[in-house]
């Protein structure tokens, strides 16, 4: 079965072929019983564009936003790996060959012009990174699928 990130939401607005849901990312320990005794609890409302194919969705619906754990884990590690990987060589190779200030303000700029680069192909990006709708029904609950991965369960 092919692993997937999952997330309860409602459709805030409806495009040609896609839509707008609106869900609330909680983190790993939000759902703890003694997560107010800690810090580290947070949840944060996004909206996400997702593909609606040939479901039929209406605005205000619950439903669920489906997409492959491995488009996430791409993402992050455009994000963040990446860019720290060429933050540590830049500094390196710019502290060798000059003094560490230049190889600090090198490194800051190589890591600025990255992700000035991934902001000019977010479109040709947002292709790769695709979410998938999948309308609720009032008679089944939303539910996690074995080996699967989910953000909000109810």
């Amino acid at each position: 079965m092919k692993e997937t990130i999952r997330h309860q939401g409602v459709v805030e607005q409806i495009t040609s072929t896609s839509c707008f849901v609106r869900i609330l990312q909680q983190a790993a320990c939000s759902g703890c019983s003694v997560k107010h005794l800690c810090n580290s609890s947070e949840s944060k409302e996004k909206i996400i564009e997702a593909s609606i194919g040939d479901m039929p969705v209406q605005v205000g619906q619950t439903v669920v936003v489906e997409g492959a754990l491995k488009q996430g884990l791409r993402a992050a590690l455009m994000a963040y790996a990446v860019p720290l990987i060429l933050l540590v060589v830049v500094l390196f190779v710019g502290s060798h060959f000059w003094n560490e200030d230049v190889g600090a303000v090198l490194s800051l700029s190589f890591v600025l012009l990255y992700y000035g680069i991934l902001f000019l192909f977010r479109d040709r990006m947002s292709k790769r990174f695709r979410f998938r709708v999948i309308p609720l029904s009032d008679d089944v609950p939303f539910a996690v699928p074995s080996g699967g991965a989910s953000g909000d369960e109810k």
